[in-house]
């Protein structure tokens, strides 16, 4: 069942959202557009004739805590909507039931933090640092069979199901996946954002336009191993940037100074080189480097060739050389994947080769390549370098994003399937 399909007129949708958004110190929301991308879901129930109950959570919280209580959001979530939202200071509260209960359509109301109970995540919390494994087993056990009364009560309030939180899809949570299993395949969905993201990530693996390019950036090999291998027997172009550049270049022999590298993780390193001849795969390094002599912006800064940096300088960004070898065969591609910047890019002296990238992916895209920008730091860099709207998606969901790019089946995802 698609959304569009679905009439939620005098239905009760239960509507699992991603509103965990930045507070600053006095809770006032500082980015807003994880509420704003699951507005369409939300007024396509209200106008059909549905109300709505929202759960949604904020931060990592370890039981209730004020700071990171939904109540903070709620005034502009009604501004956004354009209803009267309602609140339920408790999730599984006396007061929750009842006011789900009493909606009436057009309705909305907003559930306290799912996370303020251990269920939501179903791990145990609070145990001694000192516990036994029988305890830890204990433990486990015991939140897994509350984790079902609570998913169950959940699932009372609503007539329907519908998840729009991509970003928490590959966590299999009560709210996620487990709440689905309440619902029949006709009465759960997917909200527009989720379906968008699904169909993103599965155009960028399964209905790839040649040549396709992947940009992988971030600072350790370890954390994209992964995503690597997969990516290798999908790609034509293998684009390495960012942090992991100094961990290949020491692993092939070269001086990188004091850049960031993995020092546990150069024969691996050497070892993707490899896959990546057997596979056929065009693997591109970074030739030169934007070099500094202390991990600052107001750095003393020049540029030399990769594998030799001196001692005490390290690599914070791509040279010209390395730009313009990334350019080229980014703006041939056409299926392009963004996964992590070519450097510091918080920092203005060292954001040259991000945005160069970032520009390169826009022309491509302009000329017909499908484009895919995913992982907090690479949307941060579109979003600064004001080039979002020249992507073909830019995705919300980090985590998400990246186990679906490893090929690894979305518990959120695989829950509205089944």
């Amino acid at each position: 069942m698609t959304i569009d399909q679905f009439n939620f007129a005098g239905k009760k949708a239960f509507v699992r959202v991603d509103f965990n958004v930045p507070l600053d110190e006095n809770f006032n929301i500082t980015d807003d557009n994880r509420m704003r991308a699951a507005l369409p879901t939300l007024k396509k129930i209200l106008a059909d004739g549905g109300s709505i109950i929202i759960g949604s959570h904020l931060g990592r919280p370890k039981g209730p805590a004020d700071k990171f209580s939904l109540k903070h959001i709620l005034n502009h979530l009604s501004e956004l909507l354009g209803v009267d939202v309602q609140f339920a200071n408790d999730c599984m509260g006396e007061e929750a039931a009842v006011k789900a209960a009493a909606l009436q359509p057009g309705e909305v109301l907003l559930l306290e933090n799912l996370r303020f109970y251990a269920e939501e995540e179903g791990k145990p919390r609070g145990l001694a640092e000192d516990a036994t494994d029988e305890e830890k087993a204990a433990a486990k056990k015991a939140v897994k069979e509350s984790q079902k009364e609570f998913t169950k009560k959940l699932a009372s309030y609503a007539d329907c199901y519908v998840n729009d939180a991509f970003g928490t899809a590959h966590r299999a949570h009560a709210s996620t996946a487990l709440i689905a299993k309440y619902f029949d395949k006709d009465s759960k969905m997917f909200g527009y954002l989720m379906e968008k993201e699904v169909k993103a990530v599965d155009k960028v693996l399964n209905d790839i336009k040649r040549p396709f390019t992947a940009i992988m950036g971030g600072s350790k090999v370890s954390s994209k191993i992964e995503i690597i291998e997969n990516l290798l027997s999908k790609v034509d172009n293998l684009i390495i940037a960012g942090g992991m550049t100094y961990t290949f270049t020491k692993a092939m022999g070269g001086k990188i100074g004091i850049s960031i590298c993995e020092d546990d993780k150069l024969d691996l390193a050497l070892e993707l080189v490899e896959k990546a001849k057997e596979k056929g795969v065009n693997l591109v390094l970074a030739v030169d480097a934007k070099i500094a002599d202390a991990f600052s912006n107001d750095a003393n800064t020049k540029f030399c060739p990769v594998d030799q940096i001196p001692d005490g300088w390290e690599g914070l960004d791509i040279g010209p050389e390395t730009e313009k070898i990334f350019t080229d065969v980014i703006k041939n591609s056409k299926t392009i994947l963004w996964n992590g910047p070519t450097g510091v890019f918080e920092f203005e002296n060292f954001t040259h080769g991000s945005r160069a990238v970032g520009e390169a992916i826009v022309e491509a895209t302009k000329n017909g390549a499908f484009s895919l920008v995913g992982g907090g730091d690479s949307v941060a860099c579109v979003n600064k370098f004001g080039l979002a709207s020249g992507v073909s998606y830019v995705s919300t969901g980090g985590g998400a994003l990246l186990e679906a790019i490893e090929g690894k089946v979305l518990p959120g995802i695989a829950a509205i399937n089944e």
